[in-house]
């Protein structure tokens, strides 16, 4: 999911959906395809998934839901984006989906024996309220694994993502791809909603793109870019992630960044 700041009377779909609705084919292919290594390891983490119930907060193109339903999990998935979701009915189809805001999940409270999120949180108008609601749906003894960004200074990603800020500074609050990535952010955020953190880890993820109009297609379909497209213009853009990643080009052209992620695994804090 990808971000604006808080609107008046609006929840975090009105704003996320419609900006990572722009390009879901390209998302898909070249955005969420590359972050399976995350997937694997939070999914191997709430193991066992066969007959498990599961539902992925944010879910995206819907890779992480075909993974969780390979492994035997019921699955389900909520996302702000009806294009995404389009896509997520062809990666996962036998899964239940939803349209909706990551604050008002539509679902009674302990029905998922796991609950998975990753890179949405730090995008909901209300975070704490969205990690409230993976702590309301998950059963009591189940578990819930949040993935997102790590360490800015070990993201190769964040040099574009600093030029891009530079375009347009985002207001006061406003979310970005790495708002939850300080350390114990993440941690303190899911423990304030009654999820105490039980492990957990890191991946390194390789973003890598054979020329630089592959890494503008890739890079402009998260909502985050589409933001600063909205503000700057597309030919400033351009040029900022031109000016950013040419340099870095391998002889071959291709590029190919390394960013750090993880994962943190939770239980439900016990009465």
């Amino acid at each position: 999911m990808g971000g604006e700041g808080k609107e008046e009377g609006m929840g975090s779909g009105a704003v996320q959906g419609e900006l990572w609705g722009r390009a879901p084919g390209a998302w898909a292919r070249w955005q969420e395809a590359q972050t399976r290594p995350l997937y694997e390891a939070a999914l191997e983490a709430i193991e066992p998934l066969d007959g498990m119930a599961l539902l992925d907060v944010g879910c995206g193109a819907g890779l992480a839901l075909a993974m969780a339903a390979e492994r035997g999990a019921q699955a389900s998935g909520v996302d702000a984006s009806e294009g995404l979701l389009k896509q997520a009915e062809l990666a996962a189809p036998g899964a239940e989906l939803h349209e909706g805001d990551l604050e008002t999940l539509p679902f009674e409270a302990d029905r998922f024996d796991r609950v998975t999120a990753f890179n949405s949180l730090q995008y909901a108008q209300d975070p704490e309220g969205a990690a409230y609601e993976l702590a309301r749906v998950v059963k009591p003894d189940g578990l819930v694994a949040v993935g997102n960004w790590g360490d800015p200074s070990r993201c190769e990603t964040e040099v574009l993502f600093q030029a891009l800020r530079a375009l347009a500074p985002p207001p006061p609050g406003t979310p970005g791809p790495l708002a939850l990535s300080g350390a114990g952010q993440l941690e303190a955020l899911l423990a304030s909603a009654g999820l105490e953190p039980v492990g957990g880890g890191e991946v390194t993820l390789t973003f890598s793109y054979p020329n630089l109009e592959a890494a503008w297609i890739g890079h402009s379909s998260a909502g985050p870019i589409q933001r600063v497209i909205d503000v700057a213009g597309e030919d400033a853009v351009r040029d900022a992630l031109h000016a950013v990643l040419a340099p870095k080009a391998r002889p071959d052209g291709s590029l190919h960044d390394q960013n750090v992620f993880r994962y943190v695994l939770t239980q439900p804090i016990q009465p």
